[in-house]
């Protein structure tokens, strides 16, 4: 036979630890947390630039089973932080200066001259 337990009491609301876990994660996902502090050397200050995000959701709901009524929830979230390049202060100008990727750079007009190559291939064997 089974027994249902009787419900434990809720300390916090679903709203309020999905808040705290934003607020705790958010904190951490900077351009500190992906490059370090700036730098300076010889006159010159280096500060890193970063694209953070982070994106949080989850549920809750009540219903019957059967070992009588229930609740449950559950969520998850994900942060990203990605170096997009840094700022370089000397003599009184600064200057930002965006990291390129080169895997980036070739992937793209690979991807077009293969579309286009394949359009072309398509239309080659459909006029067969």
């Amino acid at each position: 036979m089974i027994h249902a337990r009787p419900p434990a009491e809720r300390t916090t609301t679903p709203g309020e630890l999905l808040d705290s876990l934003a607020a705790k994660l958010g904190a951490r996902a900077s351009a500190a947390a992906v490059h370090g502090d700036p730098i300076e050397c010889g006159g010159v200050t280096i500060i890193p630039i970063a694209r953070v995000g982070y994106a949080f959701g989850g549920r809750t709901g009540t219903g019957t089973g059967r070992v009588g009524r229930g609740e449950g929830g559950g969520g998850g979230g994900g942060v990203s932080a990605v170096p997009v390049g840094y700022i370089r202060v000397a003599d009184g100008q600064a200057v930002f200066k965006p990291i390129h990727e080169p895997v980036k750079s070739l992937v793209v007009p690979l991807a077009v001259i293969a579309g286009i190559t394949a359009v072309q291939i398509v239309r080659t064997a459909l006029r067969r």
